[in-house]
């Protein structure tokens, strides 16, 4: 216990204790909107229909978009690129509420959508590679960058389970405009403030001349598949876990649910620094995934409140673990060059495949009941381990290469775990 919270002082060391506050002041929009542009259409059109297209024109905006401000990123810094995308998507989530609450057309309100999505600026990606390359830069051991990722893991999580309630808080108390005018506001004060951060300099140069891409190892696009089915069970389980409280006549347990699962899903990231080092990140990535398939069987056969508590929190325990590992495997495979783009990468799989994956489980979960939901949801984890105890090449030759990249000259490596495949 006291060796996980010494790592988690040095993380803070690298990083000064604002930079955490800000990032995830500025991930927390990208938590809200979602929920908040389905809950506004729905209420100023009257269409679940209208909403559903918006709210999905939203998740595909920023899935598409994500890996391309990440390489911007890579390539022009990131104080640049979150500036303008911070400002335009505080006017585009701007817009779309105006749009909503004038009544605009479904095809003007999917449009603003997408926009507010391509715009998101990344913060949670970005922190991330931030702060794995102040660690290299600074010559931490392997331990502090392992902390580095289970911190960022877990305000992530947070920041989940948060956003959508407060989007919720916003809407019994006032209307879900409130709550995203809120997350456009929040997102220009803190997104600014995050671009601002001395640490973006620190971390981030533009490069002066043009250089070939570097390829990335075939394990990196399977690491990606990874995600988004992972994203693939966040969507799947929102739906089950919506049409068992409905059944039950609960249907206000729906957040408190997922909640839960969030919160133990938060606590598995911060223990995740504890983990031996001895045990590589191919054998974490596999037992994570095995986890996930054996945890998602019992929401098969489970008809009480009480049970869904108990099986979606003991799930939690596999989520962050499985995220936090697939972002380390990444880290350690692509050169610091394409860093911030390959982050962005995975958060956006996991984006898409949850827009996908509601879509589908929902219409299962309203014609067949809630198990439907959860069958899809086990059959992404069964994808997700196959992946795990298939692919290979995860200690590859560019193993280490975003280390020996971010380390400034003069400044010996640390040495790097074992990454055996």
């Amino acid at each position: 216990m006291a060796g996980s919270l010494q790592t988690y002082r040095n993380v803070l060391h690298l990083t000064g204790p604002l930079l955490p506050v800000i990032s995830f002041l500025g991930r927390l929009p990208t938590a809200m909107c979602q929920l908040g542009s389905v809950l506004l259409v729905a209420g100023t059109s009257g269409s679940l229909a209208t909403a559903g297209l918006v709210g999905g024109a939203l998740a595909a905006g920023q899935t598409v978009a994500g890996p391309l401000l990440g390489r911007a990123a890579d390539r022009y810094g990131q104080r640049t690129v979150v500036l303008l995308a911070a400002g335009a998507n505080a006017v585009a989530v701007t817009g779309l509420v105006l749009a909503a609450l004038s009544h605009l057309s479904t095809g003007r309100l999917a449009l603003l959508g997408a926009l507010a999505g391509a715009s998101v600026p990344q913060v949670g990606p970005l922190a991330r590679s931030r702060t794995v390359a102040l660690a290299h830069r600074a010559g931490a051991d392997e331990r502090t960058v392992a902390g580095a990722l289970s911190f960022e893991g877990t305000l992530d999580e947070i920041s989940f389970v948060l956003g959508p309630a407060l989007v919720g808080l916003a809407a019994a108390l006032a209307q879900p405009a409130a709550a995203l005018l809120t997350a456009a506001a929040l997102l220009a004060v803190c997104g600014t403030a995050f671009a601002l951060h001395p640490t973006a300099r620190q971390v981030t140069a533009p490069r002066r001349t043009r250089t070939p891409r570097t390829r990335l190892p075939g394990a990196v696009y399977a690491l990606r598949v990874t995600m988004a089915l992972q994203g693939a069970m966040f969507g799947a389980s929102q739906a089950g876990i919506t049409a068992l409280t409905g059944q039950l006549g609960r249907p206000s347990q729906t957040g408190l649910v997922y909640a839960a699962m969030g919160v133990m899903s938060a606590a598995a990231g911060l223990a995740m620094v504890a983990v031996p080092e001895r045990l590589s990140l191919p054998a974490r990535w596999r037992i994570a995934t095995s986890a996930l398939v054996v945890l998602c069987v019992p929401l098969l056969f489970v008809h009480t409140l009480l049970g869904l508590y108990v099986t979606v929190t003991v799930l939690g325990v596999a989520y962050a673990p499985h995220l936090i590992t697939v972002f380390g495997l990444t880290e350690r495979l692509v050169p610091a060059g394409r860093l911030a783009e390959s982050m962005a990468f995975l958060t956006s799989g996991v984006v898409g495949g949850q827009a996908l994956a509601l879509a589908l489980s929902g219409r299962l979960a309203q014609d067949h009941g809630a198990a439907a939901a959860f069958a899809v949801m086990l059959a992404a984890g069964a994808l997700c381990a196959l992946l795990s105890w298939t692919v290979r090449g995860l200690g590859a030759g560019r193993a280490g290469a975003a280390a020996r990249e971010a380390v400034p000259p003069g400044v010996a490596a640390a040495p790097r775990a074992p990454v055996d495949s």
